[in-house]
């Protein structure tokens, strides 16, 4: 990555090297890190990360609100209702995707 550069994770702990991302903090190679997941969790309260003056820390429910969890029951009912009918699903998951 380019020097100065931030990573983001807020996908999976493991895409992170993490010994490597503390390295290049360290080194000023990267700039920052903004991470929501560790490959082990919850990450042990000496996770060097997790006290690093360059990487924020937040939890991996940082999506959740009220609004968005009503939504979330909403659209399944939805969904399952669109299923029960026989109408075309707005969100299907097929083998492929999986």
């Amino acid at each position: 990555m380019k020097t100065g550069a931030y990573v983001i994770n807020t996908a999976r702990g493991g895409l992170i090297d993490e010994a490597a991302l503390l390295e290049a903090l360290d080194s000023g190679q990267l700039a920052g890190a903004a991470l929501d997941v560790f490959e082990v969790e919850p990450p042990a309260a000496d996770q060097p990360l997790l006290h690093h003056p360059r990487v924020m820390v937040t939890p991996h429910v940082a999506w959740y609100s009220e609004r968005a969890a009503i939504d979330m029951r909403r659209k399944a009912a939805e969904e399952a209702r669109r299923f029960l009918r026989g109408e075309p699903l707005r969100n299907p998951v097929t083998s492929e995707d999986a």
